[in-house]
């Protein structure tokens, strides 16, 4: 038998048996699913067992799979955390940059990270826009960004074990709408009203898969078909020609930037609202993510972020995390969520 700990191979095997879909894995990955096959049979031949059963529905962990699997985790966090205390020059670790993940320019955690800069001066922050928080994990597994913020109930087990994550916000949701669609004309949209419309949810978008979670969780049982899978669209101008070209509604956030030829109304009876979480690696020691979850505490008490209004609703995964928020011991406090009233 060779030794192959190749980690790239260890995280195929890792993320496939997290899924046990290799289409899904290899998304989670950005690689071919034919390279993903490849990488898992290379692994096997190498050490001389067989890990998974696949058929054309189903892929199942082998005995010998399951047995690898937490020696396999250990041995790729240990590797990511060599990685970046390598990348780290001694001394340097409170120094460097901390390399924050937002969504756009104006939502949750483009404000948090504009206080923590203006009340911690002295450190430095760098902001990078991935959109969607299962990017941004990725990015965090491979030491290649520090903070994001998002739903973190929508990320699978695997990976949320390797990060810590505080609850910040409750935010409020709205639907995007063309200025010429009879629900412009409403101050407020009930959902009922979106029966018979076609939401998009940035299915097809890997970057966001759980945004596109939360909106299966919503839609179900109200007649409100989702927007099949469509690629990435880049840019504003793009965005709302997308929309209007295909009559699509779009579900979003309150803050969400503004769109030419769209306009935002809020989703009430019930409200729906997202958990919006502050996420960091595990591993992570630096000042910049006590000076974020300071700036988060203090515009949440300004302004009622952590407040669930009556008759508002989450899914039932994502109360699951609220009722048991797994925040870091010592690094920061964690929040304290106020019930509906």
């Amino acid at each position: 038998m060779r030794d192959v700990t190749d980690p790239r191979l260890l995280r195929a095997f890792l993320v496939v048996a997290e899924e046990l879909h290799f289409t899904r894995a290899a998304a989670r990955l950005f690689v071919a699913q034919q390279t993903l096959s490849r990488d898992i049979q290379r692994l096997e031949q190498a050490w001389g067992r067989v890990l998974f059963v696949r058929d054309t529905r189903h892929v199942t962990l082998t005995a010998e799979g399951s047995r690898l699997l937490p020696t396999v985790r250990r041995v790729l966090a240990a590797h990511g955390e060599l990685s970046r205390e390598l990348r780290t020059t001694p001394g340097s670790g409170s120094d460097r940059p901390l390399v924050v993940d937002v969504a756009n320019s104006t939502s949750t955690g483009t404000r948090v990270l504009d206080l923590a800069r203006r009340d911690a001066p002295g450190l430095d922050f760098v902001l990078h826009t991935r959109s969607g928080l299962t990017r941004a994990v990725a990015e965090m597994a491979d030491g290649h960004l520090d903070v994001s913020f998002g739903r973190v109930a929508g990320i699978p087990h695997g990976p949320r074990g390797t990060l810590e994550h505080r609850l910040i916000r409750f935010d409020q949701l709205a639907v995007m709408v063309p200025t010429d669609h009879r629900l412009a004309a409403l101050p407020r949209v009930p959902l009922a009203a979106l029966a018979g419309e076609t939401l998009y949810a940035a299915a097809g978008n890997e970057d966001t898969a759980e945004w596109t979670d939360y909106a299966r969780s919503l839609c179900a049982g109200r007649a409100i078909e989702l927007a099949p899978p469509y690629p990435k669209i880049e840019g504003e101008v793009e965005f709302s020609r997308t929309m209007r070209r295909n009559r699509w509604l779009v579900l979003t956030s309150l803050s969400f930037m503004t769109v030419p030829e769209m306009v935002l109304r809020p989703l009430t009876d019930p409200v729906p609202l997202t958990a919006v979480s502050m996420v960091w690696r595990r591993s992570l020691r630096h000042p910049g993510v006590k000076a974020l979850a300071d700036a988060a505490r203090t515009l949440g008490a300004a302004e009622g972020w952590l407040e669930r209004p009556p008759g508002s609703w989450l899914p039932e995964t994502d109360l699951r995390v609220v009722e048991r928020p797994h925040d870091s011991a010592g690094a920061v406090e964690g929040p304290d969520a106020r019930r509906p009233r």
